[in-house]
């Protein structure tokens, strides 16, 4: 299964906890999944099977829940080919 890039946004809602810290307990299920990916300001990227990346999403998911949140807003965006692998450093190397 080739890798893909997958760019997910948490956005946790609390009325008693602040956002950010909701959203790094996120971040610290995808650091420690092993993929590789990329913190942004507005959703982190991971590259890799589709199936993995997305059993990775569903746990960080399930973190900010279990940190407090009362609910999240969850938006993904992937890119897939076909027997082909999707390469972060391909599309961002050339601009650093």
């Amino acid at each position: 299964m080739p890798d893909i890039n997958l760019g997910i946004q948490i956005v946790p809602k609390s009325k008693t906890r602040e956002s950010y810290p909701l959203v790094d307990k996120a971040i610290a299920v995808i650091a420690a999944s092993g993929v590789k990916y990329e913190v942004t300001p507005f959703e982190t990227v991971m590259e890799g099977p589709e199936d993995r990346l997305m059993a990775i999403a569903r746990q960080a998911q399930q973190a900010v829940l279990d940190a407090g949140a009362d609910e999240i807003l969850v938006y993904y965006r992937m890119q897939i080919r076909p027997g082909e692998d999707v390469s972060m450093a391909k599309k961002t190397d050339p601009h650093r």
